[in-house]
């Protein structure tokens, strides 16, 4: 006996859905994963810090290093090989004026005589309230003026430096955090410096980094030695990198 009942047509099979987002139950993609591929996510940056400086010799910085080891709290000491006297900072250098600055080193420092740094005593920046900063004062005949005339130079070629009162130091250490004051320390060291650098300066979590861009000599003529002179009393210092 037949089914008198009417066939039905076979459905028909069905085809996978292709989807172009996130799949079916998952999470959603990232975002701006619609963007074209090969798009950098990360700014590349179009200026960078740099600095002139005077480098701090390795027969010197172990008495530094020494004076570090009294610090206590949240205080970051500054590493000896990075250790230096700013001549220069500039904040913000394109970065096709590097060669630039590379020039005028090499002119304005071959022409500068040796000088003879000597320490002097710790102080603080600001040395009021909280500072953030530890350092050590740098005197030398001829410094003040070389940093004038570096500074000077740097502006006529349309760049600009910090702007803040020359008042040469070595910076010790960095403060990230509540830590007491080192009492004050007088170191009698004293180095001839002979060389000038130009270096980048990269910011990190830990703490600024510091490279070589270039070093140039000093090779003008040592002018007559002035008489020594007393310490000056403790000034702010402005930090540098």
């Amino acid at each position: 006996m037949t089914d008198p009942r009417p066939k039905r047509p076979p459905r028909p099979i069905s085809q996978p859905e292709h989807k172009t987002g996130p799949k079916a139950g998952g999470r959603p993609g990232p975002k701006g994963a619609g963007k074209a591929r090969g798009v950098p996510d990360t700014h590349t940056p179009t200026t960078q810090r740099l600095f002139f400086a005077l480098p701090v010799p390795a027969d010197v910085t172990p008495a530094l290093v020494a004076a570090q080891g009294k610090l206590r709290g949240n205080w970051r000491p500054v590493p000896a090989d990075q250790m230096h006297v700013t001549l220069a900072y500039l904040p913000a250098v394109p970065l096709g004026r590097v060669d630039d600055l590379k020039k005028l080193g090499t002119r304005l420092f071959t022409d500068a005589a040796p000088l003879d740094l000597k320490l002097r005593g710790t102080g603080y920046f600001p040395n009021e309230g909280s500072p953030r900063v530890w350092f050590v004062k740098v005197e030398a005949e001829g410094l003040n003026e070389l940093a004038a005339a570096l500074r000077a130079e740097i502006q006529a070629l349309g760049l600009s430096t910090d702007d803040l009162p020359f008042k040469a130091h070595v910076t010790l250490a960095r403060k990230k955090g509540p830590a007491p004051r080192v009492p004050p320390i007088l170191f009698p060291h004293h180095w001839t410096a002979g060389s000038a650098g130009l270096h980048r300066s990269i910011l990190r979590k830990t703490g600024p980094i510091h490279e070589t861009v270039s070093t140039f000599r000093l090779r003008g003529t040592p002018a007559t030695p002035a008489p020594a002179t007393e310490p000056a009393p403790d000034e702010a210092i402005q930090e540098t990198p």
